[in-house]
């Protein structure tokens, strides 16, 4: 035998159990802001809304996140949405992203889709397309939502 595949049977014999047990786990990497992950965190959050997923949506939203809905009115704290689900004033049946664009400034990322969104506000349906951007800001190794702004299209 040599040297060197000595070494990896007796790392192996180390190193497999401690892998097993727990002792040993890959560390999460973490790369940084880039258009993908500013993207994926968008998806993200379109999932939380589609789902009514008021934990989810809370997550990714900022302490200081503001909403400028269709209408030109200014919303502000990560719980209106949350809140509006959870009393019963706001369902989603959709809520569908499509023709992303992302740019990348440094920390702060821009995401505008089109939103196709539907399902009941304060009693009667809705049925809603927009054009929305999201403006992520990327700290403690993560994107949240910092302000959400919405245009109405027309149909």
């Amino acid at each position: 035998m040599t040297k060197g595949l000595i070494i990896s049977i007796t790392a192996g014999f180390f190193f497999i159990p401690m892998k097993m047990f727990g002792f040993i786990s890959h560390p999460r990497l973490v790369v940084g802001p880039t258009v993908d992950n500013a993207l994926a965190a968008d998806q993200e959050l379109a999932k939380a809304m589609r789902e009514n997923d008021t934990a989810g949506i809370f997550r990714m939203l900022d302490k200081d996140w503001a909403v400028i809905n269709t209408k030109g009115g200014l919303g502000e704290g990560p719980s209106i949405f949350p809140d509006g689900i959870r009393s019963g004033h706001l369902t989603r049946t959709t809520y569908e992203l499509s023709e992303p664009r992302v740019r990348l400034f440094g920390n702060i990322a821009l995401v505008t889709t089109k939103v196709k969104t539907s399902g009941m506000f304060n009693g009667k349906p809705f049925d809603v397309r927009e054009r929305q951007t999201d403006v992520l800001r990327w700290s403690d190794g993560r994107w949240k939502c910092i302000l959400t702004h919405e245009t109405a299209l027309a149909e």
